[in-house]
């Protein structure tokens, strides 16, 4: 009883505060996004306002918490995917979206923790201080800078060495000198890409507000090496870095958001990263609209090329600032797991963060709403474990939405960039999560449907690149699973 006159009061609050909500366009929190007068014709249109009793206002989140701190995540999240969330609050609520702290952590948890994350951030930006003095001093280079490592590597390696093993150390020293190196090479291409991120935005007239973004994605490629820099992850760091205040924030916030995205960065000189979405994207259209798969295929031989873009950078081209951050909130509440923050801890990847099948089996309806919508209706159907990313699904969507304009005018592959750039030109985010939604449900009607009779035709395999085997395995099992399940019917 208190609890439902808790939310009418709030609900009341908010009605309130709703016309103000609304109807303001010159406040502080807003001035962040801000466009350049001499921009203000080249940026696409902005969807997205806040909604009273529909999007999650700072009164809200406030009464989301306990006395101590714990997070209630499933209101936080319903609330969410009903509406967004409001400007002035976007930066924390991320980064329970993102899994840097756990809902169930205390007021006390969260501090000690940003702390010690915020120290770590300061030691890793000192060590790449040390090789280029230039960072953290409110500039940034563009142009690629001379190499003479011998003594930095040294410094590197003082505190390190505490025997007399020369080989040892020759090898450490070699391993560094390549890592170091290739992590130099990289540092005025972040500095040319910065130059280009959100040059549309007031807060990129600042050459300090530059900088920090170049120091994010320096300290990131230095740390996470194995990946380095890539262009297009400056567009998914911009945001963090103007919506938080501290620039260690920004980057645990930005190393968060790469768990989900960093195998789509990672590339070599005969693969793609994002290839993996890319051959699952071929198959949600085969699936579900096999003509025009086939007129796809014949155009550019089933590679879904054109979609590369939207699946890097989650649609930052293709929507306005502020609607592409409308649209990841309410992907990641959708796609969120209460367990990301924890198993983060361990794993880089966010495909590892899988519930375990014992606990699933004991949830009951009170844990499952702590999961996302599209998290909890693969967990209701036994296949939590399902790797595809709502994104691959949103990206069908679009390609869906126009498809008789596909089949009847595309007779290259410049013809599809060009009608699907048309149709992201003016794509509503609201409605295309609706319709990614939708397109997930046809497709696993359809893909089951498939299976019951003729679980995979040859010809499907012939299409399958070797790393969708784990796709295709859990699609057998899905299947499988949905069949048995209509006999007992």
């Amino acid at each position: 009883m208190c609890t439902i006159m808790l939310r009418d009061s709030l609900d009341a609050c908010d009605g309130v505060a709703g016309f103000m909500m609304e109807n303001s366009t010159a406040g502080e929190e807003d001035s962040r996004f801000a466009i350049r007068p001499e921009y203000q014709g080249d940026v696409p249109k902005t969807n997205f306002k806040p909604r009273a009793r529909k999007t999650l206002s700072a009164r809200r989140w406030k009464a989301a918490f306990s006395q101590d701190g714990h997070l209630d995540i499933a209101g936080v999240l319903r609330r969410i995917q009903r509406g967004g969330v409001h400007p002035s609050i976007k930066g924390v609520v991320w980064e329970f979206l993102l899994g840097c702290f756990d809902p169930n952590s205390t007021f006390d948890e969260r501090n000690e923790l940003r702390q010690r994350r915020r120290e770590q951030y300061e030691r890793w930006k000192a060590e790449c201080q040390n090789m280029v003095p230039i960072l953290g001093n409110g500039k940034f280079i563009t142009a690629p800078i001379m190499m003479d490592d011998d003594q930095m590597i040294k410094d590197l390696t003082t505190n390190a060495d505490s025997g007399d093993d020369n080989g040892a150390t020759s090898s450490i020293d070699s391993v560094l000198a390549e890592k170091v190196t290739q992590w130099k090479l990289s540092l005025h291409q972040i500095g040319l890409d910065v130059i280009r991120t959100d040059r549309a935005l007031v807060f990129y007239e600042s050459e300090a507000n530059q900088a920090t973004l170049w120091n994010v994605l320096a300290v990131y490629a230095w740390v996470d090496n194995s990946i380095g820099y890539v262009q297009g992850m400056n567009d998914i760091c911009s945001p963090m870095v103007i919506l938080m205040e501290n620039e260690a924030d920004a980057f645990w916030c930005f190393e968060r958001a790469m768990r989900r995205l960093r195998e789509n960065f990672r590339s070599s000189a005969t693969s793609l990263g994002v290839q993996s979405q890319l051959s699952t994207l071929a198959g949600i259209i085969r699936a579900i609209d096999p003509k025009l798969h086939e007129h796809l295929e014949e155009l550019d031989g089933g590679q879904y090329l054109f979609a590369l873009r939207m699946l890097m950078v989650l649609f930052r081209r293709e929507l306005s600032f502020v609607d592409a951050l409308y649209l990841w909130e309410v992907m990641w509440a959708m796609e969120y797991n209460p367990n990301i923050s924890s198993l983060y801890e361990v794993s880089r990847s966010r495909s590892d963060v899988v519930p375990n099948k014992n606990a699933v089996s004991r949830m009951d309806t009170k844990q499952l709403k702590q999961y996302g919508k599209y998290e909890r209706k693969l967990i209701k159907t036994g296949h939590g474990d399902q790797k595809s990313a709502l994104v691959v699904f949103l990206v069908a969507s679009v390609i869906e939405a126009k498809n008789k304009r596909l089949l009847k005018e595309a007779k290259g592959p410049d013809d599809v960039v060009k009608i699907v750039g048309e149709i992201t030109a003016s794509l509503d985010a609201k409605k295309a999560l609706r319709d990614a939604l939708k397109i997930q449900e046809k497709y696993l009607r359809k893909a089951s449907s498939s299976f019951c009779f003729s679980f995979v035709e040859p010809s499907f395999h012939s299409h399958m690149h070797a790393h969708d085997l784990g796709f295709q395995t859990w699609l057998t099992a899905y299947s499988a699973n949905l069949c048995m399940q209509a006999k007992q019917l």
